[in-house]
Parts: C-alpha cells; structure tokens; sequence
C-alpha cells in the first residue's frame, strides 16, 4: 500500500470518526489554521492501530517514506498525528537509528508546535539518545544553538523520560544557549527538563536554579514545582 493510499484511508476513517464541534474546539486550544478531524485519543489510537497493522513495514526506507508520506500529505491534524504514531510502530524500532534523524528534524521544523514536536522530542529523539548517545549528543548540542526555537526546544527536552539515565551534562549545555530567552516555549522547556529530573535529584535542580539567577521566573517556578527541598520546613 503506497503512503498515499495509507493517508487516504486514514482520511476516511478519522472523518467518519470526527465531530465538528470537537474538532472546532481544537482548532481553537491549538491556536492553529489546520484543521481537525474532531476525534478523541481513543477511537484515533484504535483507527491508527487498525491501519497500520495491516501495512507491511519491510525495512527502513518503507518506514520513512511512509511516515513522511503520510506526514507531508496531511491536511487534518490528526493526519499528523497518525505519522507520528507511524513513528513509535513497534516494528520500527531496529531503524530507530541516527537515520531517522532527518525525519524527525523535518516534522519537528515543519509542525512548530508543542503538540508534534514534544511527541517526538520526549519519545523519538530520547529513543535515538539511548541508542546512539555519541552522535546524538553532538547533534543535540548543535540543535540547542539552533537558529530555530523548535530544534532548541526538543534539543532540551529530550531527556524528558531517561530519569536516573539522564546525561546532566548533556541537558545543562543544550538548556545554556536559551537560558535567558525570551521565548514562552523555551522558558517552559527549560522548566520542564530540570522538573523531570527532580523526581530524581531534587537537590541538585535545586542546586541548578539557586546558581543560576539568569533563568527566568516561568523556568524557576516551572523547575522546582514538585521539589520538596525547596519549601519551607513544617513545624
């Protein structure tokens, strides 16, 4: 089935699925001139499953010229999305390698908002960290002094999920290049990233924040929101 057929009948099934009022409310949140098909994440999991089990993926080229097939045909958000999902098939995870890069680098410069971009951010781009930390470490810290706000913003946000795993390193640098941005999206980012490894660390993002004063309020608050050695003692 050729990427255009995939979209296609995609197309047709998240329409059929869809609900104007749903989908003018989301066109509304997301602040976007895309439309939306209107349909709720559980019945749009459940089409894309339906779909894309039937699609035979037989290796790393069919997965990429599929997902930007589907990707770049898109007229409906959701048909984005769909892509997105096409991205995290389980069988792609042996070409989950630095490859896929450009894909990734061509959806998150192309969508440029939070909603494709973090997907792919937190997910795909922490997934190739894993497995190819070396060359993803170098195009990380080429992206965090990015002349583009979304590269810089996935370049901090992708070690959103590693934890304990995560490359301390690795995320200080990618956030220093948009420690005193003015950008909305990278203050949240920042704020974000540091929250995330509090769960594991809390004194030292506490450490972070208190020696650098350059951050901005939104990245502070947003950084130390769960951390408990930040707030006062009870009696």
């Amino acid at each position: 089935m050729t990427p255009h057929a995939v979209l296609r009948e995609l197309r047709r099934a998240l329409a059929a699925a869809g609900d104007a009022e749903r989908a003018a409310g989301a066109q509304a949140y997301m602040k976007t001139t895309m439309a939306f098909h209107g349909v709720p994440a559980k019945p749009f999991r459940a089409i894309c499953k339906d779909i894309l089990h039937r699609i035979p993926l037989e290796d790393a080229v069919a997965w990429r010229t599929l997902v930007l097939g589907v990707f770049r045909g898109a007229r409906f958000r959701e048909e984005w999305y769909a892509a997105a999902e096409i991205c995290a098939d389980r069988r792609a995870r042996p070409w989950q390698t630095m490859d896929a890069l450009p894909m990734y680098e061509e959806m998150i410069t192309t969508a440029r908002w939070w909603d494709v971009v973090d997907t792919l951010a937190t997910n795909r781009l922490g997934d190739l960290l894993g497995r190819e930390p070396r060359a993803m470490k170098r195009a990380m810290l080429a992206w965090s002094k990015a002349p583009d706000m979304w590269k810089r913003r996935s370049a901090i946000l992708c070690q959103v999920k590693k934890k304990a795993t995560t490359d301390l390193d690795l995320l200080y640098a990618c956030i220093a290049p948009s420690v005193d941005s003015n950008e909305f999206f990278l203050r949240k980012a920042i704020g974000w990233a540091l929250r995330s490894y509090a769960w594991t660390d809390p004194r030292e993002v506490a450490r972070y924040v208190k020696t650098h004063p350059e951050l901005s309020g939104l990245s502070k608050r947003e950084a130390l929101k769960n951390n408990r050695s930040m707030r006062p003692a009870g009696p």
